[in-house]
């Protein structure tokens, strides 16, 4: 009835949703009849909700929603069709760049976390302060759930850590991953995983201006501090945010689809291939720096010592000169860090680059036919090499 209505709407006004009723009425009122342009927008209005329903029906469909055999692993998450219905959340203050027009969707029927966010202070959100942010805040809560005693914080720059340190405090982690890259922190997105008091306020007021500040909420003194340093930040505040699904990325009239990267391999999985054996320290040093490297563009490399992400080598076409960055960047802090690659080393001149920095521990999935090659040059630099079997490319 509602897509016999839409289709007839040049003489019919269809109404699918009760906030239309006030300005349907007041027309009618004020006019005795609806116009063009309002049945063409009710129209368009019931044609998308019916779409939207007969989607979810796929949806479910497509989740074995009757008895008989399951869908397989592949269809599960690539169907045959793909019925997304989105609905426009926020327009946001403009796309990647200023000329550009932007804005963020949910999936018809969800409640994605970014709902709930509360901004406190600063400018309106743009594109990439979203981007940003979600990058940050889960970093955030997947170190903190690797890392249960610690408190953690994140400092992204363009979708990829700065910093990310683990802390005994919050003030801590924050002071730790500001000095992995104080200088890349500038405009930055700065991650909280906890409350923002006044002294950590302080801390965050005394380093570089960042562009958004994101915790799970922050002290009526501490919103002062920070809008007195700088009104354009923005100050949010948000709940965890959900488990990541399937991702859907276009490019013209081309969808590439996939289901979620998750570090899949315990570290209780990971095989030791040299002749050295991790130490505690080192174990918990790999583990920050994989759990990072794979949330880093690649080609990565990062570098971690103490728990804390002190070099990040990202998005390079070479795996010698991503090992190369993030071993500048993390200078004399290179001596005795741990390493993580997001690949498997090709050849051994990327490692070698690692260790005559003084790095003493990598991980890496492994899988190079010259991976005997590289144990050999880890076993030569009387370093612990361990491997995960699994990749984290990303783009």
């Amino acid at each position: 009835m509602v897509r016999a209505a839409a289709k007839n709407h040049q003489h019919v006004g269809v109404l699918t949703n009760p906030a239309q009723y006030p300005d349907a009425l007041a027309e009618l009122e004020a006019t005795g009849s609806l116009s063009n342009a309002t049945r063409h927008h009710l129209a368009r209005a019931a044609f998308a909700h019916t779409a939207a329903y007969d989607a979810q029906i796929v949806r479910w469909l497509d989740g074995g929603g009757v008895i008989g055999e399951a869908p397989s692993a592949v269809d599960d998450v690539v169907p045959a069709t793909l019925h997304l219905t989105l609905e426009r959340a926020d327009v946001v203050r403009y796309g990647e760049n200023p000329h550009q027009i932007g804005a963020r969707y949910r999936t018809m029927g969800s409640t994605p976390w970014w709902d709930g966010v509360v901004q406190h202070a600063g400018s309106a959100l743009s594109y990439l302060n979203l981007f940003d942010a979600d990058a940050a805040w889960r970093l955030v809560h997947e170190l903190k759930e690797d890392f249960p005693g610690f408190d953690s914080v994140a400092i992204i720059k363009h979708a990829n850590a700065s910093g990310a340190a683990l802390g005994s405090s919050l003030d801590d982690a924050f002071s730790k991953a500001l000095a992995a890259d104080p200088q890349s922190a500038f405009g930055g997105v700065v991650a909280i995983g906890g409350v923002v008091g006044a002294a950590l306020a302080k801390r965050i007021c005394a380093g570089p201006q960042a562009d958004v500040i994101i915790a799970s909420s922050f002290d009526e003194d501490a919103i002062a501090l920070l809008v007195a340093r700088r009104k354009a930040t923005r100050l949010l505040s948000a709940a965890a945010p959900e488990p990541l699904g399937r991702s859907v990325r276009t490019f013209g009239d081309t969808a590439l689809v996939q289901d979620a990267d998750e570090l899949l391999a315990p570290v209780q999985q990971w095989r030791t291939v040299s002749e050295a054996q991790p130490s505690a320290q080192q174990l918990q040093d790999l583990m920050v720096a994989w759990r990072v490297c794979a949330r880093t563009t690649s080609n990565a490399i990062v570098l971690a010592r103490d728990g804390v992400a002190v070099g990040v080598g990202a998005g390079q076409q070479s795996r010698v000169v991503a090992a190369g960055i993030a071993t500048t960047k993390a200078g004399e802090f290179s001596h005795g860090a741990a390493a993580a690659s997001d690949a498997f080393f090709p050849f051994a001149d990327g490692l070698e680059s690692l260790t005559s920095a003084g790095v003493t521990a990598v991980v890496q999935p492994g899988g190079s036919v010259r991976d005997q090659e590289i144990i050999d040059a880890a076993n030569a630099a009387h370093i612990v090499m361990m491997l995960t079997g699994e990749r984290h490319f990303r783009h």
